[in-house]
């Protein structure tokens, strides 16, 4: 069964979704009528509150048992976005050369566009070849402020 909860945040309203103790998606809502089923699970809990401690600056990597729905590639480039550490970017060329698939750099975009659990899957450190912040699912502004974010704790 799937329980999915909202949370406010600075950055806009974020929805969880959680089927069968597995994180399932995380995103900014875009719909803002809640359709939560109210359920509070042991994992949604741990989810918001880890997701609070990232937006605070006091969490630097997530420890959630995810599931992600999407094909065998893209779950290898989500497992790679996942590398890349807090504070850090890389290019999508950077990341198909992560995966060992160099002329892959538009199949990363896709990947990235598809990524259904946002920040803990941190496609937002996915930038341009020419450092330019480019796509994100919640908008170039909410991308800019997690890396802003990211940049300001990376080093405490």
């Amino acid at each position: 069964m799937k329980h999915t909860r909202f949370m406010e945040t600075a950055l806009g309203l974020i929805e969880i979704s959680e089927i069968d103790g597995f994180v399932t998606e995380l995103f900014f809502a875009k719909n803002t009528q809640k359709t939560a089923d109210g359920s509070q699970t042991p994992v949604l809990k741990e989810a918001e509150r880890q997701i609070t401690e990232y937006l605070s600056g006091k969490r630097k990597v997530f420890d959630l048992p995810l599931v992600a729905d999407g094909t065998d590639f893209q779950k290898v480039i989500w497992e790679a976005l996942r590398k890349i550490s807090y504070g850090e970017t890389r290019s999508y060329k950077q990341v198909a050369e992560m995966i060992g698939k160099p002329k892959a750099s538009r199949a990363v975009g896709m990947a990235n566009n598809k990524n259904p659990i946002l920040i803990v899957t941190p496609c937002h450190r996915v930038i341009g070849a020419n450092g330019k912040l480019v796509g994100y699912a919640a908008g170039l502004a909410v991308k800019e402020k997690l890396l802003k974010l990211e940049q300001a704790h990376a080093n405490s």
